[in-house]
This record gives C-alpha cells, sequence and structure tokens, in this order.
C-alpha cells in the first residue's frame, strides 16, 4: 500500500448523516429534474407515469446496495473510480476516472445552462426584467465556486437550505392542486391497466425516470469528510432514494389529478407541473418559478461538492495529473478540482450555447452527460462481487454481492438503450458515438498511464476515509 499522509485529507468529521442527506436530495433536485423529466414519462407510461417512477426507485435501489457494500468495506471520495479500479486494476481505474468525470462535467453543465435560463425567464416573467442567461449562469458559476472552496460545511448548508425551500414549495403546490382538484381523486395513476402496452409503456419513460434520480451517489463522494462514513454513507444512500422517490410519486400524482388523469395534455405541456399550478391557483405560480431556481442552485452546489472530488482524488492517487488533487491549506477544500470543474462546465455552455436555447441545451448535454454515468453505474455493479471475493471472501454474501448487483446491471441496460438506440434527431443520434469516442480514449489513456506507472495498483484505493496516517 502507498504511503499516504494527513496533511492530503480533507476536513475530517465535517458532516454528519442529515448533511450529507441534504446534500444528496440537493444534488438530486427534484424541481429541476421533475419539471423537464415528468412529461416525457407520461408520453410513454401515459396515467400509469407513478408506476414508472416506482420501479424505477427500486432500480435504483439495486444501484444504492452497490456502492454501500463498498462504502462500508472501503469508503473513499474516489467512489466509482476507486472501486472499479480496486476491482478490475489499474488500466480500468484509470479509464473510469477520464470517462466518468467527462460524463459528470457534461452533465454539470446542463445544470450551468439551466440556472441561467431560468433564473432569466423568472425575472422577466415577474419582475419584467431582462438579464442575458448567460450573464445568469456565468454569475451562478461564480458564487457555488466560491461556496464549495471554502469549506464542505458552508456550501453543504447552503446547499440545504435551497433545497428544503424546494421541498415546501413544491409541496405547498402539490397541495392545492389535489385541493383545487379534489373532486377528481382516483387510483388511476397507480392501476396497471392504465399503462399502454403494459409493460412496453413502462420501457418508454423508462430512460427518464431513471433520470430523474441522478445524484442518488452523492453521499459516497463525501466520504472523507463524513463521521462514521462505512454507517452514515449506506444509510444516507438508502434514505435519499427512497426520500426522493416518495417525493417524485406524490408529486405526479397531484400533476395528473390537477390535469384531470388527462395524459395526452400532459404530453403536451412543456412544463406540467407549472402548468398544472397555474390551472389550479395562478396565484401560486411564483412558487414554482422560486422552486425551480433554488432547485438549480442547490443542484449546482451538491453535484460541484461531490463529483468535483472524483477529480479530486483521481489526482491524489495518480490516476489524473496530481495538481487535481491539491488541497486548500485553510479550507481543507479541493479547491483546484473544484474550480476546474465547474469552469470547463461552464465553458461547454459558452461555447455551445451562443445559438441553442438554454432548454435545448440542457436536454442535449444532460443525455450526452448521462450516457458515461450510467455505463459506469453497470461496471461498479459488476466491480462488487469481483472485489468482495477477491478481497473479503469470507464476507461475501450471494444475494448482496452477486444477485442484486447482476439484477441492477440488467435493469439498467434499458435505459442505456434508450439513450443510445438508433434512429434518434439530431444530434441525439451523435451522442452514442461521442461516448464511445470518449472511451476509447479513456482506454488509451488508461493502458499508457498503467504502464508508466507500475506503482499505481497499490495507490489506488490508497485513502480510506476513515483511516489514519
Amino acid at each position: 500500500m502507498a504511503i499516504v499522509m494527513n496533511a492530503d485529507r480533507l476536513s475530517r468529521n465535517a458532516l454528519g448523516l442529515p448533511q450529507i442527506l441534504a446534500s444528496t436530495l440537493a444534488n438530486i433536485a427534484p424541481a429541476m429534474s421533475f419539471f423537464f423529466g415528468f412529461g416525457t414519462i407520461v408520453g410513454g407510461a401515459g396515467v400509469a407515469a407513478p408506476i414508472t417512477i416506482i420501479i424505477a426507485m427500486v432500480v435504483i435501489l439495486f444501484l444504492t446496495n452497490t456502492l454501500a457494500e463498498f462504502s462500508r468495506f472501503r469508503p473513499s471520495t474516489g467512489s466509482f473510480v476507486t472501486f472499479i479500479g480496486m476491482a478490475f486494476g489499474p488500466v480500468a481505474g484509470a479509464t473510469a476516472s477520464v470517462f466518468v468525470v467527462f460524463g459528470y462535467v457534461v452533465a454539470a453543465s446542463s445544470v450551468v445552462v439551466i440556472s441561467g435560463g431560468w433564473a432569466s425567464d423568472t425575472l422577466k416573467l415577474f419582475l419584467g426584467i431582462n438579464v442575458p442567461w448567460q450573464l445568469l449562469s456565468l454569475a451562478a458559476t461564480g458564487i457555488v465556486g466560491l461556496l464549495v472552496s471554502r469549506g464542505v460545511g458552508l456550501s453543504t448548508k447552503w446547499a440545504a437550505i435551497f433545497f428544503y425551500f424546494e421541498l415546501i414549495l413544491l409541496l405547498v403546490g402539490a397541495v392545492v392542486m389535489l385541493y383545487v382538484n379534489r373532486a377528481s381523486l382516483s387510483w388511476a395513476p397507480f392501476m396497471w391497466s392504465n399503462l399502454p402496452g403494459g409493460l412496453k409503456g413502462v420501457g418508454l419513460g423508462f430512460p427518464l425516470a431513471i433520470y430523474l434520480f441522478i445524484g442518488w451517489e452523492n453521499s459516497a463522494m463525501l466520504a472523507e469528510e463524513t463521521t462514521n462514513p462505512r454507517r452514515n454513507v449506506p444509510r444516507a444512500l438508502i434514505l435519499g432514494t427512497i426520500a426522493i422517490g416518495i417525493l417524485y410519486i406524490f408529486l405526479a400524482y397531484a400533476t395528473e389529478i390537477a390535469f384531470h388523469n388527462n395524459a395526452d395534455a400532459i404530453g403536451k405541456s412543456d412544463i406540467p407541473f407549472v402548468d398544472a399550478i397555474k390551472m389550479s391557483a395562478a396565484g401560486l405560480l411564483i412558487v414554482a418559478y422560486l422552486a425551480g431556481v433554488t432547485s438549480i442552485f442547490s443542484s449546482l452546489i451538491g453535484l460541484t461538492n461531490a463529483q468535483a472530488r472524483i477529480l479530486f482524488n483521481s489526482g491524489r492517487e495518480g490516476l489524473l495529473p496530481n495538481f487535481f488533487g491539491k488541497i486548500h491549506p485553510q479550507h481543507k477544500t479541493p479547491f483546484v478540482a473544484m474550480w476546474s470543474f465547474v469552469l470547463v462546465a461552464f465553458a461547454i455552455v459558452i461555447v455551445f450555447g451562443w445559438n441553442t436555447k438554454p432548454v435545448d441545451l440542457f436536454g442535449f448535454t444532460g443525455t450526452l452527460g448521462t450516457i458515461p454515468v450510467i455505463i459506469t453505474y453497470l461496471v461498479t455493479n459488476l466491480a462488487l462481487p469481483v472485489y468482495i471475493l477477491r478481497k473479503h471472501r469470507a464476507d461475501f454474501n450471494p444475494l448482496k454481492h452477486l444477485i442484486i448487483p447482476l439484477a441492477g446491471t440488467a435493469f439498467m441496460l434499458f435505459p442505456l438503450w434508450g439513450l443510445v438506440q438508433p434512429g434518434q434527431p439530431a444530434p441525439f443520434n451523435l451522442f452514442p458515438y461521442i461516448a464511445l469516442a470518449a472511451l476509447v480514449v479513456a482506454l488509451i489513456y488508461g493502458i499508457i498511464l498503467a504502464k508508466s506507472k507500475p506503482d499505481l495498483v497499490q495507490r489506488i484505493g490508497s485513502y480510506v476515509a476513515d483511516e489514519e496516517y
């Protein structure tokens, strides 16, 4: 095992279970995800869209089992990269470091662009002020960069504040919808007979239903700063997935009731939740827009805090250039990795966003970024039984360490196929090839790096979250 120094450590015991749970929920950003995803889910699953969300939650719970088990044995800020590298070796670890960071930073750019776009629309609608969305995206990027680089406790606190404010607004809006439309209350959204084509209806909306949960893995990347990470990280993973799933089901039910279970009307709406509030209580429209603003901002804080730590740990362990592994001497944050992550995301927005509507670029970058992330989920599932059998054979549990990971892998092939299947309109038809090119480049990088650094196999996973050196 490579020697590591406490000076290379992030701030220890800075976060408890409530903090990492709030950060995870903030990263998922239920308002943002639900606003832009639910209409498409209804387009595939019809009135029974909540059933698709329930199935997606169960599948994500299969994935949380994988990260939870890895975190119980070897909690690490490196998360997916560390776990893949320890199971399959340095080439796989180095490949994963490039590939998943590529996916995360492209996906992060979707949040950056919509932060400016949504804020610009909100200011114009309610105050009559026209501010270019590019300037607002730049402001959001700068504020988030300053927050996350000044301390994980500070940034997580603000992410939690914004998330809980968002949650209250969403719940108020949903309860008002149900009260105003109480005459339409029914069990129709939960009836299997209302799924067009049965399982086919589930499949059509399933990729978007999975996308609603992206960010569930946030707490695993905060392991080094979490008290008792072997206990609290698995708890946050499971509790966060269940909590956000229940919230989505409630929001979906309220939205459908507001539309009187008219799936065609929901499918034609750009943002069904916002239109549902307009129809139910137009005076509360600002509630939906404020929920969107706080959701997007808290998501940007949460994802930068967590996902940039994979970039940081990869630099610290030698999988990526060492300067990504620098820690701020005062704030004990991976400030170089964080600023690099969020500024590259902003650069993607500026380069590709001048002639593209924010909502369109949100869809493009979100879709492209999700492909490498889902592939990483799949590989991590396969890595769990390999790692347990190699390193902890006496603790091997066939259900937790083999059956559930393999089932999770099989189920995740459906949303992956939905993202890469032939015949999609431009530019979505190009995204599978871009992702494949990124994977090939990452693999070549991994092979070269592993040959040039013989000690890399000892360095992967050398920073265990709760061990002293």
